[in-house]
């Protein structure tokens, strides 16, 4: 039985074939095939505990709020999220988490773990 590596003594080519399979296994799954961004925005949502707006998201990737829209569009038909207005301000969007969504990332976040596993990687430190 090989012994585990800490994940931070991966060498880059094995950084890039665990990102590729992993990205590979997306886009070959009966799942919608999300853009790196879309998939940015996605995570920023469900890490970050507080109320998310359109204006935050913008601020947070630094990108204009028209990119943060046009990705919450695609995460909106999914059903990833869903969007309300803010009840202290009618002019912003809440940006809410939706079950899709924590069901698509908790799939994504195990495929992560299967690819870390079968190459041997520990998340111990070093």
């Amino acid at each position: 039985m090989q012994s585990l590596v800490p994940i931070s003594k991966a060498k880059r080519s094995d950084a890039l074939a665990i990102w590729h399979r992993v990205t590979l296994e997306t886009v070959l799954s009966n799942g919608p095939d999300l853009s790196s961004r879309q998939l940015s925005v996605l995570m920023t949502i469900y890490l970050d505990n507080s109320n998310q707006t359109v204006k935050s998201l913008s601020e947070k990737l630094n990108v204009t709020k028209a990119v943060i829209s046009r990705a919450l569009d695609t995460l909106t038909k999914y059903g990833f999220v869903k969007r309300a207005p803010d009840p202290r301000d009618r002019r912003s969007i809440i940006v809410m988490r939706t079950s899709g969504g924590i069901l698509y990332l908790q799939h994504f976040a195990d495929i992560i773990q299967s690819e870390i596993k079968s190459n041997n990687f520990s998340s111990a430190a070093a």
